[in-house]
């Protein structure tokens, strides 16, 4: 099994940066898809960012793109989410999940695995 652990949230004001990190361990993972989702209040829980574990290729978001940027430290077996220009819509809890099938997908159903969450809150 794989085992996702979500760190770095926390509060911020609008404008402002924040760096999350997702800590892997269980197996190795070089064929693997990760991916951020958020699940903010009221709302369903959302595609944020994905990367190839093996090719380096992301996907994101519209909403985050240019502000948010996905990448991963394969010695370290850490996949991080930068974010960057907040917003107060960004207030989310943000989830970490691993895909076995690879590639940068954005469906909830193509991740296999998933961390606990990181609550990040952006006040404005």
């Amino acid at each position: 099994q794989v085992q996702l652990v979500e760190s770095g949230g926390g509060l911020v004001q609008a404008g402002g940066s924040l760096r999350l990190s997702c800590a892997v361990s269980g197996r190795t993972f070089s064929n693997y898809a990760m991916g951020w989702f958020r699940h903010a209040p009221g709302k369903e829980r959302e595609f944020v960012a994905a990367i190839s574990w093996s090719s380096g290729r992301t996907r994101y978001a519209d909403s985050v793109k240019g502000r948010f940027s996905i990448s991963r430290d394969n010695a370290k077996n850490t996949v991080y989410l930068q974010m960057n220009s907040l917003k107060s819509e960004d207030t989310a809890v943000y989830y970490c999940a691993a895909g076995r099938l690879g590639g940068t997908p954005q469906g909830i159903y193509d991740y296999d695995y998933w961390g606990q969450g990181t609550q990040v809150t952006v006040s404005s």
